[in-house]
């Protein structure tokens, strides 16, 4: 009999099969890559909408997670992710279904389930709540709430085996809403770049590998509850925005704008100009300490931006990863008016 490797022991005792449901466009396809890093095997379940010949390495079943879990065919599986819930409805449908088929139920939520509340939020904070448990139209005043009866939904189904991730703003390679990454790509464009008057205010974000690599390993050690997991508390927008300045090598001319001004010119905070909430808006900020606790760690900023401009680099038309933020002509007439003013 050969020697006894202690290593390799280690490695098939820990393998799992793991469901993610979604998983193609963002967050799902780095947990898959994450997973299959620590030698699991994946499996999507979806529509196939979305970039349906990536991961050829990966068993693809294709159908609506509302209808069609019969595909499934009674499999089991370790711990199914769920990357796509927004609905408790149809949250519940998938849980009440896999229940009998998996150890682990992983919701992916966020921490726009918290009230309006400021200050610092953690995971004890008071979540938002909606009177009508039939509405499933979401919208900017329903996401939250429906995010949490979501989580619910999850629960009843699967009690004590559900690991419920409350992600703030997830970052990085992949990311097609514009919401970091209109930065990384305007900061390398160069010229005069508008920028709100807001450098002090705190910035949390969370890269898609850090949050993606840690979720993986709370599966393997089967870990279940409820975890707040974003970015540091300490960064502020002046930092990123130096960052993706020294980062993408920029030549360009920062022209700092104030926050009164782009308001009263109409400009949407955080979707036309990406991190920026106004100081009127007041300051929320949440609380990953028990995440931390159990592991979860931050790559530097400056590694998300690298790869984020290495990723932006291959997208043709760049306008479809900038999502819904500020366009070139739209900001030189803001631009314009703000520099006449001051004349």
């Amino acid at each position: 009999m050969g020697r006894f490797d202690e290593s390799t022991f280690y490695i098939f005792w820990i393998t799992m099969n793991i469901l993610v449901l979604g998983g193609s466009i963002f967050l799902g396809r780095h947990l898959a890559v994450a997973a299959m890093n620590n030698g699991h095997t994946v499996t999507f379940f979806n529509r196939g909408i979305h970039f349906p010949d990536d991961f050829p390495e990966i068993e693809k079943i294709r159908g609506d997670r509302a209808t069609d879990l019969h595909l499934l065919k009674r499999r089991k599986w370790d711990a199914v992710i769920d990357t796509c819930g927004y609905v408790p409805r149809i949250v519940g449908i998938s849980a009440q279904y896999l229940s009998e088929l998996t150890d682990t139920y992983v919701f992916i939520s966020s921490v726009s389930v918290y009230s309006d509340e400021h200050g610092y939020l953690d995971e004890q904070s008071p979540v938002m709540r909606i009177e009508d448990h039939t509405i499933e139209e979401i919208t900017g005043e329903t996401y939250g709430a429906l995010k949490y009866l979501s989580e619910l939904a999850a629960e009843y189904y699967m009690p004590n085996r559900v690991l419920t991730i409350r992600p703030g703003l997830i970052v990085g390679p992949n990311d097609w809403s514009g919401r970091f990454n209109y930065w990384v790509h305007r900061m390398k464009l160069g010229g005069n770049v508008l920028v709100p008057n807001a450098f002090e205010q705190i910035t949390q974000c969370i890269d898609v590998r850090d949050l993606s690599e840690w979720i993986i390993r709370m599966v393997e050690a089967k870990e279940v509850g409820t975890y707040n997991a974003d970015g540091s508390s300490t960064q502020t927008l002046g930092a990123v925005l130096d960052a993706c300045y020294q980062v993408t090598q920029s030549t360009g001319d920062l022209i700092p704008v104030s926050e009164h001004f782009l308001l009263e010119h109409g400009v949407q905070p955080y979707a036309e100009i990406p991190l920026w909430i106004p100081a009127e808006f007041g300051t929320r900020m949440f609380d990953s300490t028990k995440a931390n606790r159990k592991g979860l760690t931050y790559r530097g900023i400056e590694n998300t931006i690298l790869s984020s401009q290495d990723w932006l680099s291959t997208v043709e038309p760049i306008a479809k990863a900038l999502g819904k933020s500020l366009r070139p002509e739209r900001e030189a007439e803001l631009l314009d008016i703000w520099t006449k003013s001051w004349q």
